[in-house]
């Protein structure tokens, strides 16, 4: 069935949406779809409505809510992604792939070996222009949701906001406990807010590793070999996906 994505709605069968601008001419001239046929309209919060055409007017198309269904794309656990500071485009590609997986928020933040060091108007830009990308991936995969890219944050920021989620795992390239246990104990503790903490291009300042160990992150590794900070993040969250039954 066909899906469309209109940001932030939410209606009840037998309520009423309109589709209107690129998407009704898509579903009109490309699809060639007719008054009585049905799509799906996810609002990114979660649900699909599942709608009936109830008429085609040029640019616009007419729908009235069959059945509204809790997205079932949605994974079972919120991950949050605090990404050290990559440089040249590297952000993008994890932004695209890590959304794919299931990832609610992405955080870049600047760290002691950061290559990249935009200026806060520069970084505010590049933010906008993320964000646009993580709409598009949502829509492409299906997701219920559409993750947030938030500004970017220094370490002492990072390090406060961590305190919010349920549990923490920091990814040391020097070496931690295996994934798999530290899985096995989140699950134990039944928490479903995870965050996870990625470094940059250069790795972790020995004073931040200190720090994250100090606030009772647990410290993982990915393996024996040291993975890219674009590389990291991807097969991060896509261990904990199928360690949480979230790629069965």
């Amino acid at each position: 069935m066909p899906r469309f994505f209109i940001e932030n709605i939410d209606r009840m069968p037998g309520e009423e949406i309109t589709i209107s601008g690129q998407d009704a001419v898509h579903i009109s001239k490309s699809l060639r779809m007719r008054a009585g046929e049905s799509l799906t309209v996810c609002g990114g919060l979660g649900f699909d409505m599942l709608c009936e055409i109830t008429g085609i007017y040029g640019d616009t198309v007419e729908l009235k809510v069959t059945e509204r269904l809790a997205t079932e794309s949605e994974p079972s656990v919120r991950i949050t992604l605090y990404q050290g500071l990559p440089k040249g485009d590297k952000l993008e590609w994890i932004i695209e792939k890590t959304i794919e997986l299931g990832v609610n928020e992405i955080i870049p933040v600047l760290m002691q070996r950061s290559v990249s060091r935009p200026d806060a108007k520069s970084a505010a830009k590049k933010q906008e222009r993320y964000q646009k990308q993580a709409v598009s991936a949502a829509k492409q995969c299906g997701r219920g949701i559409i993750p947030t890219v938030l500004p970017m944050m220094g370490f002492s920021a990072m390090l406060e906001r961590l305190k919010n989620h349920q549990a923490v795992i920091f990814f040391y390239e020097c070496g931690g406990q295996p994934l798999s246990s530290v899985v096995s104990r989140i699950k134990q503790e039944s928490a479903t807010d995870i965050a996870i903490v990625i470094g940059p291009e250069g790795g972790f300042d020995p004073a931040e590793a200190q720090a994250l160990q100090q606030s009772g992150a647990f410290t993982a590794t990915l393996g024996k070999r040291i993975l890219r900070t674009e590389t990291a993040p991807i097969a991060a969250i896509a261990a904990i996906m199928y360690a949480t039954g979230n790629l069965d």
